[in-house]
């Protein structure tokens, strides 16, 4: 039972770890992530993986570049896609449009774009399905789940140590106890006296 704590506790450390990890170590170095939750990307970025984006300069951005953007409300999309840009055109004072595509999708996007920013976010590397626990973490069930399941064996591993210290505590009281009691002198064997033998018997 011991080792089963141990290897669960250490399960659910290493894994409060490594997300703890993916969330905070890849933005102390300025990537942003975001969770891949449609298949448009499958092959590529499944569904359920994590992407990491870094901040680029909007005029480097070419064909074949993975970025993560805000479609135009005409596209009657809403929220940020992650697709690769399939055509770059330059329309000289009109500026600069893009198309992109989902690389699991047959056609390209029906929509084109601008990007008015200086600046934008291309991918840089991803981890797969990772997404699933850190969207999992925006539940409340699990969220109290991962954070009590680990303080409840921290109590029962620190109410099992109480216990068994207790005990020792108790005995170890008992042999001091019968050690400083003076020993007992054994009580001499009683006599019996043999039953008389036909020899001894009284002459009549």
């Amino acid at each position: 039972m011991r080792a089963v704590r141990k290897v669960l506790s250490g399960v659910i450390v290493a894994a409060g770890l490594c997300l703890a990890a993916t969330m905070l170590l890849p933005a102390a170095f300025g990537y942003q992530r975001y969770v891949i939750t449609s298949g448009s990307m499958t092959g590529t970025y499944d569904r359920g993986s994590i992407v990491f984006d870094r901040t680029v300069p909007t005029s480097s951005l070419k064909v074949g570049d993975v970025i993560t953007y805000s479609p135009p409300a005409s596209s009657g999309v809403d929220g940020l896609i992650t697709h690769r840009i399939v055509s770059v055109d330059d329309h000289g004072k009109d500026g600069v449009s893009y198309r992109t595509k989902g690389d699991a999708n047959p056609s390209a996007d029906p929509w084109r774009f601008k990007l008015d920013q200086p600046t934008q976010a291309e991918v840089a590397f991803a981890i797969p399905y990772i997404g699933y626990g850190i969207a999992a973490l925006s539940m409340l069930p699990i969220r109290m789940i991962i954070i009590g399941l680990p303080a409840l064996l921290i109590a029962v591993a620190l109410i099992a140590r109480t216990w068994r210290e207790a005990g020792e505590e108790a005995r170890a009281q008992n042999e001091a106890i019968l050690a400083r009691q003076p020993a007992v002198a054994a009580p001499p064997p009683s006599q019996t006296l043999a039953p008389p033998s036909q020899t001894d018997a009284i002459r009549s």
